[in-house]
């Protein structure tokens, strides 16, 4: 049996989940997993999908980083696989397929999965490099504060007695940002 993981990290990304479904589909599952969830995140329904298949069958995801998180992560996963006899099948591994069912398979899955961490390892530090340098030049400013600029708002309407609860709807703020900034006011 053919059974099928899509994953999407966030509700953005909406087309690229329903192709994996399209694509899935297409290559025979007949049984779906889906989840919109970050890869750090608890993934139950890759729990679920790892729980229900058994002896011959094939774990089918679209890409890599639809499943694992790293080296490790991926290689944990094959070796669950491995135990219960089930086969991973990669539909776009670089332009090609790959299947774990042959060893061929199992060694190119190892390889690029290290190059793909590496990779990904790679594009973080020059990210990180490269808010270094924006910030150097003062050209990286972070994220625009959103409760922080209104504090001359809120104090005047607590000054009016207006309660916090109310503030925070009137200025689509948190009331726990209401509170933080009337106590760095106080103090």
């Amino acid at each position: 049996m053919l059974v099928g993981y899509r994953r999407s990290s966030t509700t953005d990304q909406i087309a690229g989940f329903d192709a994996q479904e399209v694509q899935l589909l297409a290559t025979g599952c007949t049984k779906l997993f889906s989840e919109m969830v970050s890869s750090v995140a608890d993934r139950s329904q890759l729990q679920a999908a790892l729980d229900f298949v058994r002896s011959d069958d094939t774990l089918v995801v679209t890409r890599l980083d639809r499943l694992a998180r790293s080296t490790v992560d991926l290689l944990e996963l094959v070796a669950k696989l491995e135990a219960k006899g089930v086969a991973l099948r990669i539909l776009d591994f670089g332009g090609g397929e790959v299947d774990t069912k042959s060893a061929t398979g199992k060694m190119l899955l190892t390889v690029l999965g290290a190059v793909a961490e590496c990779e990904r390892s790679l594009m973080l530090e020059r990210q990180r490099a490269g808010i270094a340098r924006a910030k150097a030049e003062g050209r990286y400013l972070g994220r625009a504060p959103t409760a922080r600029a209104k504090s001359t708002q809120i104090c005047e309407l607590k000054g009016r007695g207006v309660r916090p609860g109310s503030i925070a709807k009137q200025l689509n703020i948190s009331r726990a940002s209401v509170y933080r900034i009337l106590a760095d006011h106080v103090a």
